[in-house]
């Protein structure tokens, strides 16, 4: 399912096309993740960067992700789109199992969490054996994109040594044996990404095409310029109560560049 670095740039520059976002606003629908705007119950696991209120190395990024943010909503009618506060933010590299399979895993398996825990950790040792031969993990914003029930930022590698790191690591998590027997797999192609917001309320008479012209004309904005970049230094299992809250315990599984 992995793509290589040109296969995966040209999809992402599809994925920011204004032809595409006018395709796929005739289909988003409302998130089930939140209701009157407010988070509810979504538990599981990822493996992800530092939220951002954690993490000091990209507070300029972040900076840049947070305006785009409210760039946007300017032009979007009030509970079209529930914006994730920016502490939340963060790049995920692999889910592992969300809301209902986690709780059926969690209801056959008492041990189902220590297991995952135990699993990730050994995907980490394995990564770390061919981790030395990536030096800087860097990726930069790209554009804005659409899925059915968000809206999203998408990041591209700023250089092919940038994506294998990140597919070398996903692959010794999707290729692990023992995760597999636990039920988690890859279950689409990965899309680097930071969310902004899931869709809330969606007007029967939404301008679908002044929302269209809003989001091209932001992407516009960033090819002219100098973006900063997300450095990755440190990526960790965290585990998540719903889509604003993430935690993990010192003893987790992390990697470290």
């Amino acid at each position: 399912m992995n793509e290589n670095y040109q296969e995966y740039i040209n999809r992402v520059g599809q994925l920011t096309l204004t032809s595409t976002h006018a395709l796929q606003l005739k289909t988003i629908q409302k998130s089930p993740k939140f209701v009157q705007g407010k988070a509810i119950s979504f538990p599981g696991y990822s493996v992800i960067t530092p939220p951002n209120d954690e993490d000091n190395l990209n507070s300029n990024f972040y900076s840049k992700v947070e305006i785009l943010q409210q760039e946007l909503s300017q032009f979007i009618d009030a509970g079209l789109i529930i914006p994730l506060p920016s502490p939340s933010f963060h790049f995920t590299i692999a889910d592992l199992i969300w809301d209902i399979s986690y709780q059926q895993a969690v209801a056959e398996n008492a041990n189902f969490s220590e297991q995952l825990r135990e699993e990730i950790k050994y995907s980490f040792s394995q990564y770390q054996n061919i981790q030395g031969q990536f030096s800087s993990i860097e990726w930069q914003l790209y554009g804005i994109a659409l899925r059915p029930r968000a809206i999203i930022l998408c990041l591209a590698p700023k250089d092919q040594e940038s994506y294998q790191a990140i597919i070398e690591l996903r692959s010794c998590i999707y290729q692990n044996a023992g995760l597999m027997a636990l039920g988690i797999e890859q279950q689409y192609d990965f899309t680097g990404h930071i969310t902004l917001g899931y869709f809330g309320d969606i007007p029967e008479n939404l301008d679908r095409d002044l929302l269209s012209q809003t989001i091209a004309k932001i992407n516009d904005l960033l090819l002219e310029d100098s973006l900063p970049v997300l450095k990755i230094n440190r990526i960790e299992l965290r585990q998540f109560d719903d889509m604003l809250t993430y935690s993990r315990q010192p003893d987790w599984a992390v990697v470290e560049f």
